[in-house]
């Protein structure tokens, strides 16, 4: 089976026989690339089986995971396709590799913050926890969801107060939506603009081990 996503892979540099691995799936920013997210996740790889996907879009200088009409409103049926490739990608992730189904985490920033959340409202069971790096709900993915069951993800959302490119209230719509919902919702607020910054790295880590370790326990 072909891999529906260009990646890069980091994991541990040793694998013991017959377990199974907690899994990361990284997504990036709009115009940029696999690449550009794995130095903040690159010292997880010691827990971690680490998946940084390159949007399927050609965006100069680099890729996108989907178009936009509109601001704050993603072109639905480019969306749509990057969800179909999504979740292909993890279903060829969890075949190929020894991944704990149990245990998968999306990470995006911005675009990818985006399309995690919204992949995890599509298959909730599937997905662990996400991390949300300064992104927002599309309108149309609040319209449909439906509330979270026993199965609902759990996750870390993170904001600039002074985000020039997606507002700061956005990120506090998608918390309050997310609760509403049903999550487990731990939402941070950083006196930041539009990128990761130390603070937001050492929270979201910090988050992800403890959450993970309540999966192992």
């Amino acid at each position: 089976m072909n891999a529906p996503l260009h990646y890069e892979l980091r994991k541990p540099s040793y694998l013991e026989p017959e377990k199974s691995y907690p899994a990361l799936f990284v997504l990036h920013g709009m115009g940029s690339n696999e690449q550009d997210l794995l130095p903040l996740v690159d010292k997880l790889a010691d827990q971690f089986f680490i998946f940084s996907l390159r949007g399927p879009i050609a965006q100069p200088p680099g890729f996108a995971f989907f178009t936009i009409e509109g601001f704050g409103k993603p072109h639905r049926p480019i969306f749509e396709q990057a969800m179909t490739a999504l979740e292909s990608f993890l279903n060829y992730a969890t075949t190929t590799y020894p991944v704990d189904t149990k245990s998968v985490y999306f990470m995006g920033f911005s675009q990818g913050a985006i399309s995690s959340i919204s992949l995890s409202l599509r298959i909730p069971e599937r997905i662990r926890g996400v991390i949300a790096l300064s992104g927002y709900i599309p309108a149309f993915m609040q319209e449909e969801s439906k509330n979270f069951e026993s199965s609902a993800p759990r996750y870390f959302i993170s904001h600039g107060q002074q985000d020039p490119v997606l507002p700061y209230q956005w990120g506090e719509q998608a918390r309050d939506f997310l609760v509403g919902q049903g999550a487990d919702v731990s939402f941070h607020s950083y006196p930041d603009g539009h990128f990761v910054s130390e603070p937001v790295y050492h929270d979201f880590t910090t988050w992800l081990k403890d959450d993970l370790s309540n999966t192992i326990e």
